[in-house]
C-alpha cells in the first residue's frame, strides 16, 4: 500500500514540493539527496511513503522513515534534512475547526482524558485504511472533476482515522479552542507575526493568557525553547534568509529583524551557524551554486518539504 502512495505522489507532484489543487494538500518528491532546508512548518501532518527524513528542532531531533506520518502541532522554525531517497510524502495543512467539528459529530462519550505530554511534533505509524484514504485524495489530481464532491469526503475520512489512531489523543487536545495546546498554538504565531518587534515575557504571557511561569513551562514542553529563545530563532534565521537572497549588509539585516546591537547580532548569529553573517551567505550560495537549484532556505510559513 505504501508502493501506492509513493507512485500517487510521484505521479501528481509537480517539482520537489508543490501545493496542489486539492485543498490542504501538498506533495513532496526528491529523486536525490540535497542540502538541508530550513521552513517554518504550520500545523499539519506529513505522511511518508517512501525515503527517510530527519527533522531538527532546536536541540531535538528525529527521523521519520517510510509508514510513519509525523504531526506538526504549531508554527514551528525547523532542518529538514532528508537521509533516504527517493523520498515521497503527502502532507496534510490541518484545520482546527474541521477537526473539532468532527469530533462533536462522533459524540464521544466519558470524559476527557488527561492532556498528553506536550510536544511541537509527534510520530506514529500508519495504519492500512490511513494509507488507503490519503491515497485516494492524492488521486483526486487525477480527476480533477471528482476534487470539489469528493475532497472533502475524503478528508473527513482521514481525520476520522487519524482520530482513531496513535495521534488521536494528542489531536483530541489539540483542536479545543480554549485548550493549553490551542493557546500555546496561538502563541507561537503571534511570536512569528511579531518576532522583528522587542518583545517582554509579561507580554507574551497576557498573549497566551498564562502565568509567565507556567506559558514558559508549556512553551518549553511543546518546543524545546523558551518563547524569548523562539523569538532569538525566528530572527536569526530570517536574518540568514535575507543575507543569503538579497544584496544587503549584516547591519542592515540586523535591524530589519529587530536588533538594536548590530555587534550583538554578530555574536548570536556566529553561535548559531559557525560563522559570521557575511562569510555564512557567501558559504550557501557557493554550496548552492555547486548543487541542484533547490532553495536551502524558505521564508514564512508553509506545509512543504
Amino acid at each position: 500500500m505504501l508502493d501506492r502512495l509513493a507512485h500517487a505522489i510521484e505521479r501528481h507532484c509537480a517539482g520537489p514540493w508543490s501545493e496542489t489543487a486539492v485543498p490542504k494538500l501538498s506533495l513532496v518528491a526528491l529523486d536525490e539527496l540535497i542540502e538541508p532546508i530550513e521552513v517554518t512548518y504550520e500545523p499539519m501532518i506529513c505522511f511518508i511513503a517512501d525515503g527517510a527524513k530527519r527533522t531538527v528542532v532546536g536541540e531535538r531531533s528525529w527521523i521519520t522513515p517510510p509508514g510513519e506520518m509525523a504531526f506538526f502541532t504549531l508554527d514551528l522554525p525547523v532542518t529538514a534534512a532528508f537521509e533516504k531517497v527517493p523520498y515521497r510524502a503527502a502532507v496534510m495543512r490541518l484545520d482546527s475547526s474541521a477537526l473539532a467539528a468532527l469530533q462533536l459529530e462522533l459524540a464521544e462519550a466519558g470524559p476527557p482524558s488527561a492532556p498528553p505530554a506536550a510536544a511541537a511534533a509527534v510520530t506514529a505509524p500508519m495504519a492500512p485504511e490511513l494509507v488507503d484514504a490519503v491515497t485516494r485524495w492524492v488521486d483526486l489530481l487525477g480527476s480533477p472533476e471528482d476534487i470539489g464532491p469528493l475532497g472533502p469526503r475524503i478528508e473527513t475520512e482521514i481525520l476520522y482515522r487519524l482520530l482513531r489512531s496513535p495521534l488521536g489523543p494528542v489531536l483530541r487536545h489539540w483542536s479545543p479552542a480554549d485548550s493549553a495546546a490551542s493557546r500555546i498554538r496561538t502563541t507561537a504565531r503571534w511570536i512569528r507575526d511579531h518576532y522583528a518587534e522587542p518583545l517582554g515575557i509579561d507580554e507574551i504571557a497576557e498573549v497566551a493568557r498564562m502565568s509567565p511561569a507556567t506559558l514558559h513551562r508549556h512553551f518549553k514542553a511543546a518546543t524545546g525553547m523558551s518563547p524569548l529563545r523562539f523569538q532569538k530563532h525566528l530572527r536569526l534565521r530570517e536574518a540568514r534568509r535575507l543575507l543569503f537572497a538579497g544584496d544587503v549588509t549584516a547591519a542592515q539585516v540586523a535591524q530589519e529583524v529587530g536588533y538594536v546591537s548590530a555587534t550583538q547580532f554578530n555574536r548570536e548569529y556566529r553561535r548559531a551557524y559557525g560563522l559570521p553573517p557575511g562569510r555564512d551567505s557567501a558559504q550557501l550560495r557557493s554550496r548552492l551554486a555547486g548543487s541542484r537549484e533547490v532553495p536551502l532556505l524558505h521564508d514564512g510559513s508553509g506545509a512543504t518539504p
